[in-house]
């Protein structure tokens, strides 16, 4: 995600780093190229005059862009979910810290000790890595990305490699613990519904994420979109030559850079999980989730947050 105050001046134009162009640079230029062409050849077509004017442009532009925001504004709302999901999981798992550690006990009278904080320590630490291995399921990643091996034990490590869900898994893994804290009578049963609550919500999040990852905007409305974009950008210098003449490819640069910044800033968005300039930042919510849990834990070297890196925050 870039993370900049707006520029002012003449830099406005200049800014590269986290603008649309690097994806379209090449059609645009393509487009600016043909729209040369035409106006050098007077809009003439191996002899034959290409014979348009500018009021099918009209009719058809207005009607794209009103489409093109439409879709714009579907993809933005899938962002903005995936935002507010990811800062609900934040939300939660400090709530999970919280009640793990003034709920959860020590092992009760009868029942065999346990080490002081063992299965605190456990939950807590499984929540980084519940939360890194949602990152990668998100982003198609390997699920041990990024999962530190002190996080989890050996085996539970070696399952979730394993698995085809490693959240889900690790959520299982949580559920377990917290219901073997109930039988030994370390977590009042009432209290521990707050806590199976907490998990429950998690494991929601975790379910939305993958609706909006696994259900993408309709391909053939996509492709509608994309198809008279180009159409009409491409025919565009037909239209225009005879009217701004030697300002042709301006013009059509300026209208080309719009539409095709629209179009590839909507295929950008409807995806808000991936590694791109304009995605949302999980790197540095999980390293946020990691400090919180630490912090919890009475960690005193702590990882420092994530900081953008020319103006990208991962």
């Amino acid at each position: 995600m870039i993370v900049r105050d707006r520029p002012s001046g003449l830099r406005l134009f200049l800014v590269l780093r986290g603008s649309i162009l690097s994806r379209i640079w090449r059609v645009l230029l393509v487009n600016v190229l043909l729209a040369l062409a035409v106006t050098v050849t007077h809009g003439a077509f191996f002899r034959h005059k290409v014979a348009l004017t500018a009021i099918p442009f009209t009719l058809i532009g207005l009607p794209l862009a009103i489409f093109l925001g439409f879709r714009n504004t579907a993809a933005y709302d899938r962002f903005w979910e995936g935002r507010k999901l990811w800062g609900e999981l934040v939300v939660r798992s400090q709530d999970l810290a919280r009640q793990c550690m003034s709920l959860i006990g020590d092992a009760a009278p009868g029942h065999a000790p346990a080490a002081p904080g063992a299965v605190r320590q456990r939950m807590l630490l499984r929540t980084i890595a519940f939360a890194c291995a949602l990152r990668n399921r998100l982003r198609g990643s390997q699920a041990g990305t990024g999962i530190d091996a002190a996080w989890l034990a050996p085996a539970e490590r070696d399952a979730m490699l394993a698995s085809t869900n490693a959240p889900a898994l690790l959520m299982m893994r949580m559920g377990e613990d917290l219901g073997q804290c109930v039988r030994q009578q370390r977590v009042d049963p009432c209290l521990a519904v707050a806590i199976d609550n907490t998990l429950s919500a998690m494991t929601s999040t975790a379910v939305a994420c993958d609706r909006i990852r696994n259900t993408p905007i309709p391909f053939s409305y996509t492709l509608l979109l994309h198809r008279t974009a180009y159409l009409y950008c491409f025919l565009l210098p037909f239209g225009l030559v005879d009217t701004t003449g030697f300002l042709t490819p301006i013009v059509v640069g300026l209208v080309a850079y719009t539409f095709f910044g629209l179009d590839a800033l909507g295929d950008e968005l409807e995806e808000p999980f991936g590694t791109s300039p304009n995605d949302l930042p999980l790197d540095a919510m999980c390293r946020a989730i990691e400090i919180a849990m630490k912090e919890a834990l009475g960690e005193t070297d702590l990882p420092p947050p994530l900081a953008p890196v020319d103006y990208c925050l991962l």
